[in-house]
């Protein structure tokens, strides 16, 4: 999003938060925005966002060591083959730097616009990482079966440097985005929340954690604090179990972006 939305907006600040020792770079996405806005489209229809996968894979050019991250990718307004291989390719253009941070979306407008149900959007997502892991994992023919996707006698090539797969961050605040975080995500994301709010979070995916057999300490809980950060609140969050902070856009400009990341500087 703005002001990323130039090439050397996007090469300059990618640049400069690797310099100052950020360990990832994130953005979040919509694939189309109502025109006029009506009350459920959350922006005005002028709004840029840039591709992630162009954005991930063009910033990935212009840097050597800092992750990327889509917080968060809107996996159910997607083919999962067509994604599969996109990301896959980010993956291998990065060096293996992604992170790959899915929701499941709320806009019925924006489902109608790509041809996509707006129906049974949980299931959907979890089918759809499903036909990804296969292609991803196979150096043979694939074939998937599902309710919603099916497959059969293909191979998607290039496939992800990491391996098995980039890390799944789950994105959601329901008991359902809570358990699909427990039985296959790597880690978990909350946008602008205070303390109590990711504490509550945080009670939601233990509980999770222990209905499905696993351990929360497997799983990367990261935040986007709602409130101005200083020494004290940082620990509070890390306290809480939070191992990654993702600071919310700081500036309208270039310049004034470039000024919030020096602030931060963390070489």
């Amino acid at each position: 999003m703005r002001p990323c939305i130039t090439p050397e907006a996007i090469a300059t600040i990618a640049r400069a938060a690797e310099e100052a020792g950020f360990e990832s770079f994130w953005g979040g996405e919509h694939l189309a925005l109502a025109d006029p806005q009506t009350p459920d489209s959350p922006m005005q229809a002028t709004i840029a966002f840039v591709d992630l996968n162009v954005t991930m894979a063009f910033a990935a050019a212009h840097t050597k060591t800092i992750r990327f991250g889509t917080g968060i990718m809107l996996l159910t307004l997607r083919n999962p083959v067509v994604l599969a291989k996109q990301l896959a390719s980010v993956d291998v253009i990065s060096g293996g730097r992604l992170i790959f941070g899915i929701g499941i979306g709320n806009l019925e407008f924006e489902f109608s616009a790509v041809g996509m149900p707006f129906d049974h959007k949980g299931p959907r997502a979890e089918e759809a990482i499903a036909a990804m892991k296969t292609l991803w994992a196979a150096n043979h023919a694939a074939t998937f079966q599902g309710r919603f996707f099916s497959y059969s006698g293909v191979r998607a090539e290039p496939r992800p440097i990491q391996r098995p797969h980039p890390p799944i961050i789950l994105g959601g605040k329901s008991t359902y985005a809570f358990a699909r975080t427990a039985r296959f995500g790597n880690g978990w994301y909350g946008y602008g929340l205070d303390l109590d709010a990711t504490a509550k979070c945080i009670e939601g995916i233990r509980a999770a954690c222990a209905r499905h057999n696993r351990r929360f300490e497997e799983i990367e809980i990261s935040i986007t604090p709602k409130h101005r950060l200083d020494r004290d609140l940082v620990e509070r969050y890390r306290d809480l179990g939070v191992g990654r902070l993702i600071l919310p856009p700081q500036g309208r400009t270039v310049d004034e972006v470039i000024s919030a990341i020096r602030r931060f500087n963390l070489v």
